[in-house]
């Protein structure tokens, strides 16, 4: 029996479409024992994403970004998130719109970039499936200034650290977003190792 057997949709209603769209969906479920459960779920649709960590192995640094995040700061979170360059796919492929968003927010044009892995990060309530990329850099790559687009609410700041720094920052709490450290984490044990 496949998960499309054990699942029967019985009404799905849309709860918001503003900015993403938040469905309430009920729907049964065939649970291990054999019996049909009815559940009610709530999940945010806010499209896939994808996210990539510039890297210079000769000087042994990441490129990060640094910016406000409203959903961490109404969640207790009184800092500047320090995140990897990530972006919203808009029906381009990963590939694509990981570039353009590297350059967008970092100011770098990277060049080769490799697809490592994909993950759901919030599985629970949220759809996103998150296409992560690792990508060599160096200087001669900066092709402006990054820090995002002004008419999206963007307000970046480039961080170029030391791998070791930006490890060390996950340990101490100065950084605390899950993708980042899971590139990060990434980095130490096949980049920098």
């Amino acid at each position: 029996m496949t998960i499309s057997d054990r699942v029967r949709v019985k009404n799905v209603q849309i709860l918001s479409d503003d900015y993403y769209v938040l469905k309430k969906t009920t729907f049964e479920y065939h649970r291990g024992n054999g019996e049909w459960q009815t559940q009610d779920r709530e999940t945010y649709d806010r499209g896939n994403c994808a996210t990539v960590l510039p890297y210079n192995l000769a000087q042994r640094t990441v490129v990060l970004v640094r910016q406000f995040r409203y959903p961490a700061y109404v969640n207790g979170y009184d800092d500047l998130l320090i995140e990897a360059a990530a972006g919203v796919l808009d029906g381009e492929a990963p590939e694509v719109r990981i570039r353009a968003e590297a350059e967008e927010e970092t100011g770098y044009r990277l060049g080769d970039i490799k697809k490592i892995f994909e993950a759901f990060t919030s599985p629970g309530s949220v759809t996103e499936k998150l296409h992560f990329f690792v990508a060599e850099y160096d200087p001669s790559m900066r092709v402006g200034s990054g820090g995002g687009l002004a008419d999206e609410g963007e307000d970046i700041e480039v961080l170029e650290l030391p791998i070791d720094q930006a490890l060390a920052m996950i340990a101490d709490g100065r950084i605390v977003d899950a993708k980042t450290i899971m590139l990060l984490q990434h980095a130490a044990l096949h980049i920098f190792r």
